[in-house]
């Protein structure tokens, strides 16, 4: 079956590229994106979906969520509001409501989240583990993540639970939880952070999972200055995430981490990506990370709604768009590349096409997975000029509409 998808007012491919086609079209085949050119030259399909004019991105790559939860904590919100700091420590009362839920109920919440993320023109989607915090919970979280979501992270080095001995914990990690866990997950990740993990730690659950065969993720720099990017660089990370407090060495290691790389042809040494979250950043009063610093030192930046119930209980991925443009200084080009093409390097998911059989996210281009996001509106730049409003007006998932 194939579909015609046509009267685009503008399609921003996100490509190699860059492209911004006007009076554009594309033609999806299946799963995959089969032709791309002006509405004039479109080719017949079995089917035919005229835009009206609205304009047509890549669906969102939300790079960095925490979906496998049970509980509520608004308490902990309303006090942060009220003026309290934020620290690592609310977690623990997330872990008690999620262990105390069972499969089927967690199962529901975790797809439900998934459809919201959906309905708002999110079609790629990592989550984490890091609320059960033992052995047969945090294996059960990452057999959930793995029905619920495309790609799955082990974060057992979320944080330390009450009563344990920090070393003897990281040991645990690096251990008996890794084996548990190793069947469903593709990454790892680990909190490098004051009242989380240590740099000693973190360095000890990094090899370990690096030597597990897993790819690599930090959260870093996120309460303050610390050595979370530095890590993340010297053990090849694929991204490096808050980043909300950088030295001047830090920028230059996430941007040298990127010297071999080729962005035109997409080949060479990947670098860490540096993932920011600004929904997080605004809950928890922190600095805004300095995506434009960043960018303009030749770091690829993400952007990630960190969807989660103590800091960003948010999988609104055009909210962190509309912040980075209006508080954070992107072109609504670049937050939209950060959103979709940015997402998608920090998942190792950029490439592929027909030859390799791993189909790209995150852009549109011929042989990549047909992931669309089409608004109510005729450019993307409603997305900050309209801010709040929901512009989706349909979803294409792999080939499949799905709004």
């Amino acid at each position: 079956m194939t579909t015609l998808i046509t009267n685009l007012g503008e399609l921003m491919t996100q490509d190699q590229k860059h492209r911004v086609l006007r009076d554009a079209a594309v033609v999806v085949d299946g799963e995959r994106i089969a032709w791309i050119g002006a509405a004039s030259d479109a080719p017949a399909a079995d089917e035919s979906v005229d835009a009206g004019g609205r304009a047509l991105l890549p669906g969102w790559v939300d790079s960095h969520t925490h979906l496998i939860f049970a509980g509520d904590r608004t308490a902990e919100f309303e006090a942060r509001m009220a003026g309290e700091d934020y620290s690592a420590g609310g977690i623990a009362v997330t872990t008690g409501a999620t262990r105390s839920t069972g499969d089927y109920d967690l199962t529901r919440l975790a797809m439900g989240r998934v459809t919201e993320a959906v309905s708002q023109g999110t079609t790629y989607v990592e989550t984490k583990t890091g609320y059960g915090l033992d052995v047969e919970q945090e294996a059960r979280s990452a057999r959930i993540a793995a029905g619920v979501a495309d790609e799955v992270t082990y974060l057992g080095a979320h944080l330390v639970p009450a009563g344990m001995d920090a070393d003897d914990y990281t040991a645990l990690v690096c251990g008996p939880m890794l084996d548990a866990v190793r069947p469903y997950v593709k990454w790892a990740d680990v909190f490098c952070e004051r009242g989380a993990f240590s740099e000693e730690q973190s360095r000890r659950v990094l090899q370990a999972c690096r030597d597990a065969g897993l790819g690599l993720r930090v959260h870093g720099n996120q309460l303050g200055h610390g050595s979370g990017v530095q890590l993340a660089v010297e053990f090849g990370a694929a991204s490096v995430d808050h980043v909300n407090y950088l030295a001047g060495q830090d920028v230059d290691a996430l941007a040298a981490s990127w010297s071999a790389w080729d962005p035109a042809a997409g080949t060479g040494r990947r670098g860490t990506v540096a993932t920011c979250l600004p929904a997080c950043d605004l809950s928890t009063r922190q600095p805004l990370a300095p995506a434009r610093q960043l960018l303009d030192a030749g770091v690829p930046v993400a952007l990630a709604s960190n969807c989660n119930p103590g800091t960003s209980y948010t999988s609104s991925m055009a909210y962190c768009v509309t912040t980075a443009v209006l508080q954070m200084h992107l072109s609504v080009h670049e937050a939209v590349r950060a959103a979709t093409y940015g997402g998608a390097l920090a998942l190792g998911r950029e490439s592929g096409n027909d030859v390799d059989g791993e189909r790209a996210v995150g852009s549109i281009a011929v042989g990549h997975r047909a992931d669309l996001h089409l608004l109510n509106a005729p450019s993307a730049t409603h997305l900050a000029y309209r801010p709040g409003m929901p512009l989706t007006h349909a979803v294409w998932r792999a080939g499949v509409r799905v709004r």
